[in-house]
């Protein structure tokens, strides 16, 4: 039995050590109401569960079932997809109505950092109306990359809301490991 495959790497282990900056919505903010003490209490037991959960690597069960979405978490993360093949790992990561140029991939030793910010203004005016909306923040999903990516060959493409990324496998390092013999004391 293969203990690797009952264990899969944890591609989050570094996001879940540092601080997150994630996009605001600015309008969940003003729409959030205060929560309930026992409303409060649900939140913080979800969080909690989410928590080992994820610390295990494995996804988390959602935060507050019974609450509306914008009272649980006002603030919007990219989600992201990860699959793996047997050449490469492919990272995807939804990031709608942001450009190019607006968007920054960083690599530091085995950590890639997946960053931007979002500026939206809409302004719309017509005979009996006028509309201004504005959304606005930054966000950072941070990566652990296992020990065999190949970090000098990583691509990344942006097109219709969706950065690809594509993460190249290289033969795994032989292991280091060696017996030791015991002997009688």
């Amino acid at each position: 039995m293969d203990a690797k495959k009952l264990a899969p790497w944890n591609w989050f282990k570094k996001e879940l050590e540092e601080k997150n900056l994630p996009i605001v919505n600015k309008n969940a903010e003003q729409a959030v109401q205060p929560q309930a003490p026992l409303a409060q209490l649900h939140s913080e037991i979800d969080r909690m569960f989410d928590d080992v959960f994820r610390s295990f690597g494995m996804p988390g069960l959602g935060t507050g079932w019974s609450l509306p979405a914008l009272a649980r978490d006002p603030w919007i993360k990219p989600t992201l997809d990860i699959s793996a093949a047997d050449k490469e790992y492919q990272v995807s990561v939804e990031l709608p109505g942001m450009e190019e140029k607006d968007i920054h991939l960083e690599l530091d030793k085995d950590v890639l950092r997946i960053s931007g910010e979002k500026k939206q203004e809409i302004e719309e005016k017509g005979k009996n109306h006028y509309r201004m909306e504005r959304s606005y923040g930054s966000f950072q999903r941070v990566l652990s990359l296992p020990n065999d990516a190949d970090q000098d060959g990583i691509k990344a493409s942006y097109k219709n809301g969706v950065m690809k990324i594509s993460i190249p496998r290289k033969e795994a390092p032989a292991s280091t490991g060696r017996k030791i013999e015991v002997s009688a004391a």
